[in-house]
C-alpha cells in the first residue's frame, strides 16, 4: 500500500503526494512556459477547465492559480493517486471537483495498469517495454550515464492492475455543468488520449474553447488526434520537448479561431 508524503512547493504550499521527486518534477513541468501556461493564460472568469488524467492535481492548481474566477473539474481513476488529488484540491482549489474515474471513448469497467513508482505512466493503455524506453531516452537527453539510467529505470514500471471506472468528456459535463464555456480542456492519460476525443458529443464539442493535450504518436495517433481537434473548429499546434527528442510524446495544443 502507497502512503501519502507531503511536498512542499517553493511557493510555500504543500501538497500530498505519492512520491515527492516525482510530484516536483510534475509542478515545474507546470510552472514552464510551455503550452499549458499558455493555455491558462487564455482563461476567463467563468470559465470551466475539465483536467483529464490530473494525478495528484498539480495542472488543476496551476489553472487555479491563473484565475481564481474559473471553475476545475478534475478526473484522475487510481485510487492512491486520487487520495492526494481529492486533498490538493481541498486545500488549494476548494472551489473544484475531483472526480474518481478514468476518462474514454464510453462509460464502463475496464483494466488500468498503476505504476506506484511512476504513476503519471499509469495508463489504461500501459505498455511496460515502450515506458521503460521513454524514461531512459529522457534521461539520457538529460545528460545521464547508461548506468545511471539503469539504476533509476529498474522495477520504476513495475505495475499493479486494478479495474476502474470509465466516463466520458461529456458524461462528466451532463452531471456536473451545463452552461459554462470549457475555457480548457486538458488531457494527459498516457495513449488514451484518442478515447477521450471519441467521448465528446457533437453538442459539447462547440464549448469547448481550447485544448492541451500529451500526445503518443504511435500508429499515427498524433495526426489523427489534431485532425479531430481541426474537424472541430480548433486549429492544433505540435511541439516536442527536446527533452523527449526520439520518444513518442508530443504536446497539442488548440485553440478555435
Amino acid at each position: 500500500m502507497t502512503t501519502a508524503q507531503n511536498l512542499r512547493l517553493d511557493d510555500g504550499r504543500t501538497v500530498s503526494c505519492t512520491s515527492p521527486a516525482e510530484a516536483r518534477m510534475l509542478w515545474n513541468e507546470m510552472v514552464a512556459d510551455g503550452f499549458y501556461r499558455q493555455a491558462a493564460a487564455t482563461l476567463r472568469p467563468g470559465d470551466l477547465v475539465v483536467d483529464i488524467g490530473a494525478n495528484i492535481g498539480l495542472s488543476a492548481m496551476m489553472f487555479a492559480d491563473t484565475d481564481p474566477a474559473i471553475r476545475v473539474i478534475a478526473a484522475e481513476p487510481a485510487p492512491a493517486t486520487y487520495d492526494c488529488l481529492r486533498r490538493n484540491m481541498a486545500a488549494h482549489v476548494p472551489d473544484g471537483v475531483a472526480l474518481e474515474v478514468a476518462v474514454g471513448a464510453a462509460p464502463g469497467v475496464l483494466p488500468f495498469t498503476w505504476y506506484p513508482r511512476a504513476t503519471a505512466n499509469s495508463s489504461l493503455y500501459a505498455d511496460r517495454a515502450a515506458d521503460d524506453e521513454a524514461t531512459a531516452i529522457f534521461l539520457r537527453n538529460s545528460g545521464l550515464p547508461d548506468d545511471a539510467i539503469s539504476l533509476i529505470t529498474r522495477g520504476l514500471h513495475d505495475g499493479e492492475q486494478i479495474d476502474v471506472e470509465v466516463t466520458t468528456v461529456s458524461a462528466i459535463l451532463a452531471a456536473h455543468d451545463t452552461t459554462a464555456e470549457i475555457g480548457v480542456l486538458k488531457i494527459d492519460v498516457e495513449r488514451a488520449e484518442f478515447d477521450v476525443l471519441l467521448g465528446i458529443t457533437e453538442a459539447d464539442w462547440s464549448r469547448i474553447r481550447a485544448v492541451v493535450a500529451e500526445v503518443h504518436d504511435y500508429h499515427g495517433r498524433l495526426g489523427e488526434f489534431c485532425k479531430v481537434l481541426d474537424t472541430h473548429g480548433l486549429s492544433p499546434r505540435t511541439r516536442q520537448d527536446p527533452s523527449l527528442a526520439g520518444t513518442e510524446l508530443h504536446e497539442v495544443y488548440a485553440v478555435r479561431a
